[in-house]
């Protein structure tokens, strides 16, 4: 595929991905992705991976879930094995191919799904509850207090 310069575009359901499905809290939707195999200007395999979806995630901060577009676009080098990394150009990410040559495509896209995910997600339009913007009422910060801690220790002292 890449001394043919091979690209692949289509769909893939959310639900197709069990990983992935894992950090979601839905597993609704379809990724849209675009693979491209090439060769750099150093010689070096690579594969562009260009992926969007809708993906229904947890809002941390209200605790309600929410879609967040998530888009990836990023170049791996193809390498057989680790040393070859130190040839890879810094624009390219190491992905680690099997002797045989041979990828999992669907599984490379979930693997960029899951990298581009953000490890707190909290939707832009959420706020937080009123109990924890408003401050205390006067009543509640009176039963809240207690006497001194440390009375106890100054009567010991005595």
């Amino acid at each position: 595929m890449v001394s043919a310069r091979r690209s692949f575009v289509g769909t893939l359901p959310v639900a197709s991905m069990p990983r992935l499905c894992g950090m979601l809290a839905g597993s609704n939707g379809e990724v849209d992705f675009e693979l491209e195999f090439g060769r750099d200007e150093l010689g070096m395999a690579y594969l562009d991976v260009r992926a969007e979806a809708p993906l229904t995630v947890t809002c941390q901060r209200s605790l309600e879930s929410f879609v967040l577009p998530v888009a990836v676009h990023s170049r791996l080098g193809l390498i057989r094995s680790e040393r070859e990394e130190s040839g890879l150009s810094p624009d390219c990410e190491p992905l680690l191919v099997d002797d045989d040559g041979k990828l999992a495509l669907a599984d490379v896209i979930e693997d960029e799904l899951l990298l581009a995910l953000p490890l707190v997600p909290i939707n832009p339009d959420s706020v937080l509850p009123e109990e924890v913007t408003s401050p205390p009422t006067d009543d509640s910060a009176d039963e809240g207090r207690t006497d001194n801690p440390f009375a106890v220790l100054r009567e010991l002292k005595k």
